[in-house]
């Protein structure tokens, strides 16, 4: 009887084993799931410079004293409006001076002619007269030049920048007096990085104009939208970056030159292969998931990244939308380890991944 318990109680033990071991393989199953492969767009910000679309700076043309300045620092002008005058005294004096030359010489050409008329001078004679006269007319008109450089106008409409001299002031030809700029539209400035220069190349159509956005200092979007015009010739060795312009329209004058902001590009991928960030592991640098075989063997593979989203990553190399990757427990498996699995739809991964984030 004794023997009998015992044997009962040995079976006992076995079978409950048994049934915790059938229980275990039961929930040590892996979830796994597959790349989803679509067009998407991702959003890059790029720390921009602000600069008008022309932006120059005045100087003084002639030596002299500053006799008056007719505008104001921060001044909307108008072009052909009258900004600064030097003392133009000399420069009158130098015009009446060339005048009355230039009048001595055509007597002296109108005489020659007639002399050369009847035959009494020489034709070489003559033509010496008129070269002195033509000469002397060219002296003239570089005179009116020098005078009219004293009086410095806006060569177009603008702003004016805060003043560098003031009314009294001993000029030197080529001193700086102001800046003015024109702010009806704004060249942005912006640097990208080689793969991403290569992602906005492929995708753009060559014969469209891609629109941005402008992230200002306030951290608020500019009213306006740029379009992106032109990308420099080449690559800055240092950086490894490019430098884009975009143009932007400025109604209301809310740019200025030197303003500092970011641009919001939206760069489009087409049949994207996209997985969660989650599944990804990292080593010496390099990103690698596990792919489970049709025999469920797991594998570490290697992967490229091409682009980062909220919680997930775009693959540019390594993945394709029929591969089975390991989705949870990738610190739980070891490579070529053969596990159980149950399959995830990738729609329902990425659903799930939206409620965490929210």
């Amino acid at each position: 009887m004794k023997k009998i318990f015992i044997g009962l109680f040995i079976l006992s033990i076995y079978t409950s084993c048994k049934h915790k071991q059938e229980v275990h393989h039961e929930t040590a199953k892996y979830l796994i799931t597959s790349p989803i492969k679509q067009d998407t767009i991702i959003t890059k910000d790029y720390v921009s410079q602000i600069h008008s679309i022309k932006h120059i700076e005045i100087r003084a043309l002639e030596r002299g004293y500053l006799k008056h300045i007719s505008v104001d620092e921060g001044q909307h002008l108008k072009k052909g409006q009258k900004m600064f005058n030097i003392m133009p005294n000399v420069y009158k004096a130098e015009l009446q001076k060339a005048k009355a030359e230039a009048q001595v010489a055509e007597i002296e050409y109108k005489n020659t002619k007639l002399l050369a008329d009847e035959n009494v001078v020489s034709k070489n004679e003559l033509a010496m007269s008129k070269a002195n006269y033509d000469k002397e007319k060219a002296e003239v008109s570089l005179a009116e030049t020098h005078l009219g450089f004293t009086d410095i106008r806006a060569p177009f409409d603008g702003i004016m920048d805060h003043l560098h001299v003031r009314e009294g002031s001993l000029l030197d030809e080529g001193e700086l007096l102001t800046t003015l700029s024109d702010n009806s539209k704004m060249w942005v400035y912006f640097n990208v990085p080689e793969a991403e220069y290569l992602d906005y190349i492929i995708s753009t159509k060559r014969d469209k104009k891609e629109e941005v956005s402008l992230l200002m200092a306030n951290n608020k979007l500019f009213n306006q939208k740029g379009i992106v015009e032109t990308i420099e010739g080449e690559f800055n060795n240092e950086t490894g970056n490019i430098a884009f312009r975009a143009t932007f329209p400025n109604p209301d004058g809310i740019l200025r030159h030197g303003e500092t902001g970011s641009i919001i590009m939206t760069i489009p991928f087409k049949d994207a292969i996209i997985i969660p960030q989650k599944v990804t592991f990292e080593i010496l640098n390099k990103k690698y998931v596990y792919i489970v075989d049709k025999n469920n063997t797991v594998k570490q593979h290697e992967i490229e990244i091409g682009a980062e989203l909220e919680n997930l990553f775009i693959v540019s190399k390594g993945l394709s939308k029929d591969d089975k990757i390991l989705l949870e427990g990738i610190r739980k498996v070891k490579n070529n380890e053969t596990i159980a699995t149950e399959f995830v739809a990738p729609n329902s991964v990425l659903s799930n991944l939206a409620l965490s984030a929210e």
